[in-house]
């Protein structure tokens, strides 16, 4: 069947595997999907939300763009390395700035738990490390994964996210990344 796929490299550094990885997806789902890849290296913003959420702060039209290609997708890919066990500030600055209330949740009175204003949706988060993925799960606890898939996915209306580690990139050999680029191509086809 085919879905509409949002493929996000959201790597800020133009040339990385990540973004191989990305453009492999992409390439792939092409041949029985409708695909848009955006690329935060590209994406010109201001990260910073100096009054929170209680002052409207302009979109400028990187991120106009990134919220009409959410409410778009069926399924969103999204791309990232993991810096310092966290997201690059940049993908975060993005999310602050996009997932709005009114946009992405609603609060409503009388509840706690806002309502979720995108669902109908998957998602897939492929996260690249210099870390061994096991040790990143045992050790450090996957704490970007958690924030992406249940604190910030999750909690605006995504449905089934999955998740993929890959790594260490900093000592992997040709043959390795060949190998992750065929199985990230793979899973372009279905839109997994």
């Amino acid at each position: 069947m085919r879905k509409r796929v949002l493929v996000l490299a959201a790597n800020p550094k133009a040339n990385s595997f990540v973004n191989a990885l990305a453009d492999a997806y992409a390439t792939s789902a092409r041949q029985q999907h409708d695909v848009k890849f955006l690329n935060l290296a590209d994406m010109v913003f201001n990260v910073d939300l100096p009054d929170g959420y209680t002052q409207d702060q302009p979109l400028e039209d990187s991120l106009k763009a990134f919220q009409a290609a959410l409410i778009w997708c069926e399924h969103l890919v999204i791309f990232t390395p993991n810096w310092w066990g966290a997201l690059p500030a940049k993908l975060k600055g993005l999310i602050d700035r996009t997932l709005l209330p009114g946009f992405a949740f609603r609060y409503e009175k009388g509840k706690s738990i806002p309502k979720k204003l995108l669902q109908g949706k998957t998602a897939r988060i492929v996260m690249t490390m210099d870390t061994p993925p096991w040790y990143y799960v045992l050790f450090q606890g996957a704490p970007a994964i958690k924030q992406l898939k249940t604190a910030t996915l999750k909690f605006v209306g995504f449905g089934s996210i999955k998740s993929r580690m890959i790594g260490p990139i900093i000592s992997s050999t040709n043959a390795s990344r060949k190998k992750w680029l065929d199985e990230i191509s793979k899973l372009g086809l279905t839109a997994r």
